[in-house]
């Protein structure tokens, strides 16, 4: 106590004011997707510096790593206090889209970059083309097809990213169709059966690839969405939609081939898809991004992608540059 009261005389200040911790200083970042979050305070999240701007995403799931706690939130506007180094936030890859192998893509690259930090953000492709076109992360992940005219990815990733300098790059290609319960017991042969009184659907939010399809499927085949049980309830992901049918929540659910293998479902297929990645050349060459696209041209990952249903044939094509 002796001591304390004499450092306080040397200070000019109180005795309990040398028990007080100094706040932590608050960084100001751009929340990505803001009007999708309900943020409370305090909420952890993502950080990564992309380009110029800190770029805040919210952590979904429980046991992920969060760089920073939300202290404040001013609509798309957060200030965040800082739970790791800074120069981390410099050292952090953020991948957007639906494929849960993103999510493996991100544990290989991890070992190769051990001070790297690598965020998949599952969403939708049309919401990762979006956040590639807002500078939220650095690559976005899509399976787009445009029943018009055949093409896959390229007229949406066109008209998103208008005046961006970008390179499409394949991932792989997988099999889009319906996730079934395991055995299937209600027989759903065919779109036509989703219209049965006995068969729940649930689905995927707009702007998905996997609801594209099943919308365009829909379509072709006379249905009238609004009749069919369960379109209207939307879930977030493809992993969301076959827990849902797992769970025995649903009959069906618009989903990829994969994922159902992965969960033990049935499979009802519709389309061949390829999935492809979107750079901004000016990343191209950033050591994390050159050694993403080059573990697509691995061994190891393309007997992967292989075992869990993707073909990899094309796996690391660059499919163009758009400038």
């Amino acid at each position: 106590m002796t001591v304390a009261l004499r450092l306080a005389r040397a200070l000019g200040c109180a005795v309990d004011d040398l028990f007080v911790l100094a706040e932590p200083p608050l960084l100001e970042a751009q929340l990505a997707l803001g009007e999708h979050w309900t943020v409370p305070i305090p909420s952890r999240v993502h950080l990564a510096r992309i380009g110029e701007t800190l770029v805040a995403w919210p952590v979904r799931d429980e046991t992920g790593e969060a760089e920073g706690l939300v202290r404040e939130r001013d609509g798309d506007r957060v200030k965040v206090e800082l739970l790791v180094d800074p120069g981390t936030l410099e050292r952090s890859l953020v991948l957007a889209g639906c494929d849960p192998a993103l999510a493996m893509l991100a544990a290989h690259l991890r070992r190769w970059h051990r001070d790297l930090r690598v965020v998949w953000v599952p969403v939708g492709s049309w919401t990762a083309l979006r956040a590639l076109a807002q500078g939220w992360v650095h690559v976005a992940g899509t399976h787009l097809w445009d029943p018009e005219t055949g093409e896959f990815n390229l007229p949406e990733v066109r008209r998103q990213l208008a005046g961006r300098r970008v390179a499409v790059i394949t991932l792989s290609r997988w099999v889009e169709g319906l996730g079934l319960a395991p055995d299937n017991p209600k027989r759903i042969h065919s779109v036509d059966d989703l219209a049965r009184p006995d068969v729940t659907l649930v689905n995927r939010e707009p702007g998905s690839g996997s609801r594209l399809v099943l919308d365009t499927y829909l379509r072709d085949a006379g249905l009238d969405p609004g009749s069919l049980r369960g379109y209207d309830r939307e879930l977030p992901s493809h992993r969301a939609v076959a827990e849902a049918i797992a769970g025995r929540l649903a009959d069906a659910g618009p989903l990829a081939l994969p994922v159902a293998r992965s969960y033990g479902l049935s499979f009802l297929p519709l389309l061949e898809e390829r999935y492809d990645l979107v750079v901004p050349l000016d990343f191209l060459d950033w050591p994390p991004v050159r050694d993403l696209l080059g573990l697509l041209a691995s061994r190891p990952v393309r007997r992967e992608l292989e075992a869990n249903g993707y073909a990899s044939e094309e796996s690391g094509r660059l499919v163009t540059r758009i400038a």
